[in-house]
């Protein structure tokens, strides 16, 4: 995947003026992503990185508003967060009482973890530069496409550009395990026409996402010593006899693809991320659990999937041995549908013209094989897609992003900011805007 090389020829003199804004941009561009990989914002450790982005915000003269994680509801009864001090999101309005079409930038400051961290070239938060990489977790996914959305407002402001239009910035958390941060902003303020969020698959129109399911399952075997490991039941060796069902799930899922998976090989994967189990290398280990994540296609339903992961777990209890007792498969983190993008959104139409005009190439699709949080803005009605910086080994090791490829986005980002505002001028969103 390579950034698109930038052709100017469609640009009017105030959009020349912003692509030089965002030139002139760039250094504070890359200071901020570099700013936010330095907080290491894992599940429950977000208030670093919630301080540098509200900080920064607020040094850009906008809004800035904390909204919390709901106790309950946006799903909380569905996918358990993880509770801890002042997890909250970010949002920023500007131009909230307008009634023009509303406009939506959202991206999540969450990161998964980076361990072992003995395989980084360097330490994960370090946020180094080489060879026109920018690498640290989380530079990709997706701190980059945030700095690249926010200096994109800046953008207009410092070419003299007027945002006339209602638009939010979300920041947010919990995308990468629940979605929740998503969803509670907006069943805060559930707004909007449109949303684009730079995830870091390229400058690329995300077509469609599949469903995702989180389960845990877990069992007890018999403890005892080694002097005499027949009188036990090794509970780690009785759990992984429940892979091979769900490896046939998995295979069972991927075959018969309807599209646009079926032009993809193996788009719905089963991932075991976590096992654990005895407490002893010198006993007989008595409990274990195994955690993991599979994909669905667009058309399936969530509860369907549970109930065929749950006849997973029951076809393995015959296997398991004497003295296994306690199986028991749960479901936590994502409990998520998939959902095909509403290609005919103006907004759509809107992005295909600005990365035209910027490279004077037709716009490519993809259809991901993972979900983002397009899925919330999905479920409250906002059209939206994905088009960002170009990313490799997220969720890997030496986590890195191009580069050209933030720049790229700064300047789509900032051309689609005031292209919005032209077409949207005279506009009504009731009327004119999917819902």
């Amino acid at each position: 995947m390579t950034t698109p090389q930038l052709s100017t020829d469609a640009l009017d003199a105030n959009e020349r003026r912003l692509l030089d804004a965002c030139d002139d941009l760039m250094p504070e561009t890359l200071a901020l992503t570099s700013a936010m990989v330095r907080e290491y914002s894992v599940l429950g450790a977000e208030a670093g990185v919630l301080e540098v982005m509200e900080s920064h915000l607020l040094d850009m003269g906008l809004p800035v508003e904390r909204v919390p994680l709901p106790e309950k509801g946006a799903d909380a009864e569905q996918a358990p967060v993880a509770r801890g001090v002042d997890r909250h999101n970010l949002i920023s309005v500007i131009n909230g009482t307008s009634s023009r079409p509303h406009l939506i930038f959202n991206g999540h400051l969450d990161v998964v973890p980076a361990e072992p961290l003995s395989m980084w070239s360097r330490p994960p938060w370090e946020a180094w530069q080489e060879d026109g990489w920018l690498y640290g977790r989380g530079a990709g996914d997706m701190k980059a496409g945030i700095a690249a959305m926010v200096t994109a407002v800046a953008a207009m402001k410092r070419a003299g550009l007027e945002i006339d239009f209602p638009l939010t910035l979300q920041t947010v958390i919990e995308e990468e395990c629940t979605g929740h941060g998503a969803l509670a902003c907006l069943a805060r303020d559930g707004r909007g026409d449109f949303a684009l969020i730079p995830e870091p698959f390229g400058a690329t129109l995300t077509t469609a996402q599949i469903g995702t399911l989180w389960f845990k399952v877990s069992l007890d075997g018999v403890p005892a010593h080694v002097l005499d490991t027949a009188a036990g039941a090794n509970a780690i060796e009785a759990i992984q006899s429940v892979v091979a069902p769900l490896k046939a799930l998995e295979a069972e899922l991927n075959a018969g693809r309807e599209p646009p998976y079926d032009e993809i090989e193996h788009p719905f994967n089963l991932n075991i991320g976590k096992i654990e189990g005895g407490n002893w290398a010198s006993s007989v280990p008595s409990r274990a659990t195994l955690e993991g994540r599979i994909g669905f296609a667009p058309e399936v339903r969530v509860e369907d999937i549970m109930e065929k992961v749950r006849r997973c777990v029951e076809a393995a209890s015959a296997s398991l041995g004497p003295g296994i007792s306690g199986l028991d498969v749960e479901f936590h983190g994502f409990r998520s549908e998939g959902h095909h993008v509403d290609t005919d959104s103006p907004g759509v139409a809107l992005l295909a013209d600005c990365h035209r005009a910027l490279t004077g190439e037709e716009l490519p699709s993809v259809a991901l094989t993972c979900t983002t949080d397009l899925r919330a803005l999905n479920r409250h009605g906002i059209a939206g897609t994905c088009y960002g910086p170009v990313a490799e080994r997220i969720h890997g090791i030496d986590e890195r992003v191009e580069i050209a490829s933030i720049q790229h986005t700064l300047k789509a980002y900032a051309l689609f900011l005031y292209r919005w505002g032209r077409w949207a001028e005279g506009q009504v969103a009731s009327d004119t805007c999917p819902q």
